[in-house]
Formats: structure tokens, C-alpha cells, sequence
């Protein structure tokens, strides 16, 4: 058994994209450019919200319309984060499990910490042990200094780590801690960028990952 299990957010532990999505097309047509599909935003997503402004306007953007838009969607998103978004089947009910079994459940994200932390709150309550977040006293993932400091702080003797995520910022950041990586691939990335990290676990449902993080 792992302890604790330090969760990605987005795409790991809830579906976001669709709130992602509104708020970036939001921002798009605010400023009078074409909006992108759904599934684009699959591929923006990981790296925080600045980044995901940068990639979702067109090429050649100006300062100024980055300032721009970063403001348009961070007033619409603060409205709207948790409009369309929520949890992948099963992950509430695995999440309150490990919690009764005594398992440390954690959140290290880069979506902004007070998105994330509401998040957390709305859906997962205390069985959730703590969140880090962007914007929060630590550089984003992939850097592994959050991902440390929760492992540093809920290790339990006997006991290593595992980091579950859905993208390759979340294995890189595994393997910058020297923690175990579990991909899933419910999540915004396919599963060829998972495995070209070799993590530990790959899984494709939730009973899967509960196997991967408790054993069969």
C-alpha cells in the first residue's frame, strides 16, 4: 500500500475542461478571435493559468493583450469554475475509502491554489488532507518541491509516496520527487505521453487505481 497518494487535480481527480473551455472561448470572443474546440483545451491544460491564456490566444499576441486576457478570464473563470465541472466516476467514493483506511490523500495542482482549494472542498471535504496549488509558496509542477513538502510532511513509516496523474507534467514531477507515478488515463492526454515516462502504473479506471494504490 502507498501513503500517502498525492492526487493531480485536473483531469485526475475532477473534469474541469469544460469550465476551462467556456472561460478561455469567453475570453476569446471578448477580444474578437475564433475559439477553439474542446479538445484543443485538453492540450492547453496543465501548466497554470498563465499558460493555458498563452496557448489558448492566437500566435504573435502582444503584452498587452496578454494582460488583457489573463484579466477577462480570470474575472469569468472566478464566476464560473465549478459551473460544468465534476469528478470522474468513482474517485469521491475511492478518495473517502483511502481516507478510512487511514491513507493520506493530498492534492498537488497547478491550477491556481484559490480555485483549488474550493474545488477540493466543494467535492472531496477533509478526505482530502491538504491541496497545494499554483500561486501558493511553491514553484508549479513539474518542479517537485510541493510534491515533497506533502510527501515530507504525511510519510508514514514503512510506507512511500505515489503520484497520480493524467498528463506528463504530473509523471515528470514523480520522477523529480524519486516518487512512484500512477498515469490514468480518464484524464486530457493520451496514453503514448504516459507511457514515454515509464510511471510505475498506467490505468484506465478507478478500480485499477485503487489495486495500483492498496494492492490486490
Amino acid at each position: 500500500m502507498y501513503d500517502p497518494v498525492i492526487f493531480d487535480l485536473d483531469g485526475t481527480l475532477l473534469n474541469t475542461i469544460g469550465d476551462l473551455a467556456e472561460a478561455g472561448n469567453h475570453t476569446l470572443l471578448e477580444l474578437g478571435y475564433p475559439v477553439h474546440d474542446i479538445q484543443e483545451y485538453k492540450i492547453f491544460v496543465g501548466n497554470g493559468i498563465p499558460k493555458l491564456v498563452e496557448r489558448f490566444l492566437p500566435k504573435g499576441f502582444s503584452e498587452e493583450t496578454f494582460n488583457t486576457a489573463y484579466k477577462i478570464f480570470g474575472e469569468y473563470y472566478g464566476e464560473h469554475f465549478a459551473d460544468r465541472t465534476v469528478p470522474y466516476d468513482g474517485i469521491t467514493e475511492l478518495v473517502k475509502e483511502l481516507r478510512n483506511k487511514g491513507v493520506n490523500c493530498l492534492c498537488n495542482t497547478n491550477k491556481s491554489h484559490k480555485y483549488a482549494a474550493k474545488l477540493i472542498e466543494k467535492f472531496f471535504g477533509s478526505d482530502i488532507r491538504e491541496t497545494v496549488g499554483g500561486e501558493n509558496g511553491y514553484p508549479r509542477k513539474p518542479s517537485p518541491e510541493a510534491a515533497l513538502y506533502l510527501g515530507e510532511k504525511y510519510k508514514k513509516a514503512g510506507f512511500k509516496p505515489l503520484f497520480a496523474g493524467d498528463s506528463s507534467v504530473d509523471m515528470q514531477t514523480a520522477q523529480n520527487a524519486g516518487f512512484d507515478a500512477c498515469g490514468v488515463l480518464w484524464g486530457f492526454r493520451a496514453s503514448e505521453e504516459l507511457e514515454s515516462f515509464k510511471p510505475r502504473f498506467i490505468v484506465k479506471d478507478v478500480n485499477e487505481l485503487r489495486r495500483a494504490i492498496v494492492g490486490s
